[in-house]
């Protein structure tokens, strides 16, 4: 990677109870992630703008958040730095919805440095759902991992040795099964290239409703897998990520004292807090509130070897 010096740059001014590691964790997968990485308080993200490649570093310095970018994209990614720092997230309302409440009150209160990031790019987001979808956290970033590098692209920037996340027109024109040996099956590989296939139109979605109407419109791709993404890509802090294996229970678990509870139960519960039912589900991650376990946990597959 080059060690020239940012193309761009640009000082922020987030409130004083901001944490942007806490914040922009949700923008890793692991902190082996090839695309982003946190190293000594530093952000470092790396994407694809119609501008091309860049680096985002964000680095607080005193009370002030510095955005610096790198690459033929740089101006984009420090124009958008605000949105990917979670400093466009508006939590306008949540204090009374969150006040109704004491486990969500009271995670409000901790976590109230947490802000919730908005990337503005889909598809990079649709390759870690899509391979995230029923199977365990380990496989899916292993497949992740396995896929960015297979597509390897070395990121701008200086010291941070990062990746672009793959071009959707490269994917798009992969076969199927040369995503076999990352452990990932015919389904959704094929999901992936179909998703690739669209990707110009998904990224011209005006809002988070619209990209959730073309995202499920794509065979493979429901309800699930598209509140992931716009979770991340417009910071919606409404999407709800309905048919997850471990969410309801957390929710029945933290909110009604409940072992287990279906999208059903969910919902129901999350009900009150609409408009930032996404906010809650996110505040329960960020506290590690997890239902007890009553049963083995899902073994760890290699379909590469099936």
């Amino acid at each position: 990677m080059s060690q020239t010096g940012p193309a761009a740059s640009r000082v922020l001014c987030p409130p004083a109870d901001y944490r942007l590691v806490e914040s922009v964790r949700a923008l890793t997968f692991s902190r082996y992630d090839p695309c982003a990485r946190i190293a000594d308080g530093t952000f470092w993200w790396a994407t694809r703008t119609p501008d091309g490649p860049a680096t985002l570093a964000l680095r607080p310095v005193g009370g002030q958040l510095l955005a610096e970018g790198y690459g033929p994209g740089a101006d984009r990614v420090v124009d958008r730095a605000d949105a990917i720092a979670g400093l466009r997230d508006d939590l306008t309302g949540f204090a009374e919805l969150a006040g109704a409440h004491p486990v969500v009150a009271r995670l409000a209160a901790r976590h109230r440095g947490l802000r919730m990031p908005a990337t503005g790019q889909l598809f990079p987001r649709v390759l870690r759902a899509v391979f995230e979808q029923k199977v365990t956290g380990t496989e899916a970033y292993r497949a992740y991992a396995a896929t960015v590098r297979h597509f390897g692209t070395p990121a701008p920037g200086p010291a941070q040795p990062l990746l672009l996340p793959p071009d959707p027109a490269a994917v798009a024109a992969t076969a199927y099964w040369v995503f076999h040996p990352f452990g990932v099956e015919q389904r959704r590989a094929d999901t992936l290239r179909r998703a690739a296939a669209v990707a110009d139109r998904l990224e011209r979605c005006a809002d988070s409703a619209e990209a959730t109407r073309r995202l499920t419109a794509v065979a493979g791709i429901g309800a699930w897998t598209a509140a992931e993404v716009v979770r991340i890509a417009y910071g919606d802090p409404d999407a709800v990520s309905v048919g997850d294996y471990h969410v309801p229970n957390t929710v029945a678990w933290a909110l009604a004292g409940e072992a287990r509870g279906d999208d059903t139960r969910m919902l129901e519960l999350l009900a009150p807090f609409a408009g930032h039912r996404g906010r809650v589900c996110l505040l329960l991650a960020a506290a590690g509130i997890q239902a007890p376990r009553f049963g083995p946990r899902m073994p760890l597959r290699s379909f590469a070897r099936f």
